[in-house]
């Protein structure tokens, strides 16, 4: 089977979770064996949410930490600090001259993002453009996202075809990869998980702090001796972590009498100890060794910059950017 080149990105807006890693992150560590793997993480994106230096420093380091930590191998795959590669933010700029004010109009992402307080600005409103970039500037055949993206990635679609139907088939268009089971993961409160809600359960963090999120899940009131809902965030987070058997066991509990909420909560909180315990001692050896995380980025945007160059003089030469000898 032909190799496919797959890429996405994460935005380092805060403590990665667990919406980040089944809806993405684990994805993408199981494409890096049989396909070619192009991982970033997108410091641009986080300038519309997180202005603060420090802030936006530190989130960016630790979730290059938490990607190599839970198994991102920089041989198997490219990965890269969005800010490293600069040729994004030309390929924005050339790609905004032929994308239609109507079409980003249009973006819900930026509608929802306003309506819940966020101020309004020129990079909040191109953001679609900025990620169309991202996409096609490394010629990406698949672009695995959640559901939340997937309006974002039609986008990048639209743009890729006006650009070959204007200048030539000079670029990509991508797929999109939406897994279904876990295009929308549940935060603590039923909404989507989401820093910027307030809802996360942090992939690493302290386990007092872990068990504390959990406990605050979001339940009814239903009596014990009633069968419970299923459609709920408890039920949904627990089923992540379970296979097939596990969910069918789960399951029985919650259509039968007698099940607690408490209790698989408890189980919740082991499920999810057990399963990131092989990668915190791996984390924690990044973290304390910045230099040799400074080494791997910086192949990795090298490799993603020669791809880089050869998409902008392509696009350049079609576009009319380069003068004839």
């Amino acid at each position: 089977m032909k190799k496919q080149r797959v890429l996405s990105g994460i935005q380092p807006s805060g403590q990665l979770h667990l919406g980040n890693y089944f809806g993405m992150m684990s994805r993408m560590i199981q494409y890096q064996g049989n396909n070619d793997l192009f991982c970033f993480i997108a410091n641009y994106h986080a300038l519309t949410t997180i202005p603060e230096k420090d802030n936006l420093s530190k989130n960016t380091f630790e979730a290059v930490c938490d990607f190599l930590a839970l198994g991102l191998d920089p041989e198997k795959s490219t990965f890269w600090i969005q800010s490293d590669v600069p040729q994004v933010t030309e390929l924005t700029w050339l790609l905004s001259n032929v994308t239609p004010m109507g079409l980003l109009d249009r973006a819900t992402s930026y509608k929802d993002k306003i309506a819940r307080g966020i101020s309004a600005n020129l990079g909040l409103f191109s953001y679609p453009v900025l990620m169309a970039a991202d996409i096609l500037l490394f010629n990406s055949e698949l672009v695995p996202v959640g559901k939340d993206q997937k309006q974002h990635l039609e986008m990048t679609r639209d743009i890729a075809v006006r650009i070959n139907n204007l200048f030539g088939d000079v670029l990509v268009v991508p797929e999109p990869d939406i897994e279904k089971t876990t295009m929308l993961v549940p935060g603590t409160d039923g909404q989507k998980m989401s820093k910027s809600y307030g809802n996360i359960i942090p992939i690493f963090d302290t386990e007092k702090k872990i068990r504390k999120t959990i406990m605050r899940i979001k339940t009814d009131t239903t009596p014990i001796e009633e069968p419970k809902d299923k459609d709920t965030p408890l039920f949904q987070l627990y089923s992540l972590f379970l296979n097939e058997d596990g969910i069918e066991d789960l399951t029985s509990r919650y259509d039968n009498p007698g099940l607690r909420y408490g209790d698989i909560k408890v189980e919740l909180f082991e499920s999810i100890m057990e399963h990131f315990s092989p990668f915190r001692e791996k984390r924690e050896y990044y973290i304390s060794h910045p230099d040799h995380v400074k080494d791997i980025l910086k192949i990795g945007a090298e490799k993603a910059s020669t791809v880089a160059d050869k998409t902008m003089a392509t696009i350049k030469e079609a576009i009319g950017l380069k003068i004839d000898s």
